[in-house]
Parts: C-alpha cells; sequence; structure tokens
C-alpha cells in the first residue's frame, strides 16, 4: 500500500513518531483499518492487525513485513471478553507491550439503518460489537499501557452519531460517550483518549452501506464537495495517538470535509 513519506527531522533523517511502540488496530483485515495499519506500520510502530477475519489480518502482516515492518496477525471477535483479554496477552507476550489501540472494528451502516424495524437481537449485536467491543478492548489493553507509562486509544465513530441514522447511529453516539467516560477514568493511567467520526469516505464498508441518493444528498451538505478518502482518516489518527496530542483527550473528532460545521 502506498502512502505518504514521514516527514524529514531537522537533520534529514525520517521522524518516526511511534518508532519503539506497538499499536493494536481492531478490523485490520482490511478497508479502514488496513489504511491505520499501514500507517503505525510506516511511522515505526510495530502493529498487531487483530480482525474477526484470520484470513484478511494474515494478508495485511505479510503485506507489512514485506514493507520492512514488524507485525503480528490475531484473530478475535471484539465482543468476546475472554478473546479480547487473549488478544492482549498475545500482544504483550510477542511484541512486548501495548502503546496505541485503535478501536475500528465495528458493524456498519447498510444493514443496520432502521430503529423500529431492526430486531432486538440486531441491535444487541450492534451493540455488543460497537460499543462493548471498544470497552473490552480497552479494558484489556489498559495494564499494559499503564505499565509503559500510558497510551492512546481512538474509537472509530462515525458522522451518523450526528445524524440519527438508525441503529448504527444510535450505537456510534453511545460510542461517543464511551470515549469521555474511558477518558475520565484512564487519565490517572496516562492514557488518552479520543474518537474520530468519519463523514462519508469511499471505503468498501460505505460502498456496501450507502444508496446513490444518500451519497449525493451527503456531498450536497458538506462544505468540501468531494467523498472522502481513507487517506483523509489517517493523519487525524496519527496526531490524535502522538506526543502532538499529549493535552487532548475526551474528543471525538468529526471528518467529515464540513458537513456538520460546529463553532
Amino acid at each position: 500500500m502506498s502512502g505518504p513519506e514521514p516527514r524529514l527531522a531537522p537533520d534529514g533523517e525520517p521522524r518516526l513518531r511511534f518508532a519503539g511502540r506497538v499499536a493494536v488496530v481492531t478490523g485490520a483485515g482490511n478497508g479502514i483499518g488496513r489504511a491505520y495499519a499501514h500507517a503505525f506500520a510506516r511511522e515505526g510502530a510495530a502493529v498487531a492487525v487483530v480482525d474477526i477475519d484470520e484470513l484478511g489480518a494474515r494478508r495485511v502482516v505479510a503485506e507489512l513485513e514485506a514493507a520492512g515492518a514488524r507485525a503480528i496477525a490475531l484473530c478475535a471477535d471484539v465482543a468476546d471478553e475472554d478473546a479480547t483479554r487473549e488478544m492482549a496477552e498475545r500482544v504483550v507476550g510477542e511484541l512486548s507491550g501495548i502503546d496505541v489501540l485503535i478501536n475500528n472494528a465495528g458493524l456498519h451502516l447498510g444493514p443496520y439503518n432502521e430503529t423500529l424495524a431492526l430486531p432486538l437481537a440486531e441491535w444487541r449485536r450492534l451493540f455488543d460489537v460497537n460499543v462493548l467491543g471498544a470497552l473490552l478492548c480497552a479494558k484489556a489493553c489498559r495494564a499494559s499501557m499503564r505499565r509503559r507509562g500510558g497510551g492512546a486509544i481512538v474509537n472509530q465513530s462515525s458522522m451518523a452519531s450526528a445524524r440519527g441514522v438508525g441503529g448504527y447511529s444510535v450505537s456510534k453516539l453511545a460510542l461517543n460517550g464511551l470515549t469521555v467516560s474511558l477518558a475520565r477514568e484512564l487519565a490517572p493511567d496516562g492514557i488518552r483518549v479520543n474518537g474520530i467520526a468519519p463523514g462519508y469516505v469511499e471505503s468498501e464498508a460505505a460502498v456496501e452501506g450507502l444508496s446513490e441518493p444518500l451519497k449525493r444528498s451527503v456531498l450536497e451538505g458538506q462544505i468540501l464537495k468531494r467523498f472522502g478518502r481513507v487517506e483523509d482518516l489517517v493523519g487525524t489518527v496519527l496526531f490524535l495517538c502522538s506526543d502532538a496530542a499529549s493535552f487532548v483527550t475526551g474528543q471525538t473528532w468529526l471528518v467529515d470535509g464540513g458537513a456538520n460545521p460546529r463553532l
């Protein structure tokens, strides 16, 4: 996967913001999570590629290793507490610790854009993955982050959390609340917690989840008249996890082309 070269430090050497650090990226077997995994690897991190799709995770690890990065593939359902605990234990055992957690795994808009018509079992699965999955991963990674002097967590939310689009929207709004709650509780451990709320981004999940009329209406409502790209999210996530954002926590950052401008 191609991407921007790291910025040069004053002495001309590449600045690798995450050299010596370990990043865990869930839902990293494809799409946006894959882009995050590549971005952290380019910045010097060792990366744990976590996905319920083991083959997808292994493919991404092969890409990272071919580029010279250190990476491991882990198969885990983030809604399973035992699985998330085992995932964190393996990362610590194989990569020595955890500094960054990107809670990217989630169920997407397409099948979950209903409210009253959405079966209760689907509501429960949606919240198990989109909300409790982030909680369980944070809980599993906390001890290692604390031992290493702190760290950063980013939760993958959505612009839909401000729009009200069925069960998916409600789950992402709940995730925004969880971000604030975790930020308060984990601050004494030196762990910052933020969220990123993308607008319409041309990813695999978005292609499956939005109709053409809805895509057009989203574009018409944006200040920037283009659809987002996966690469548009990477810079925000890297910033939020870097030392440059050491005074930033408890925030969910909209990266939506100005679809929801705020004063």
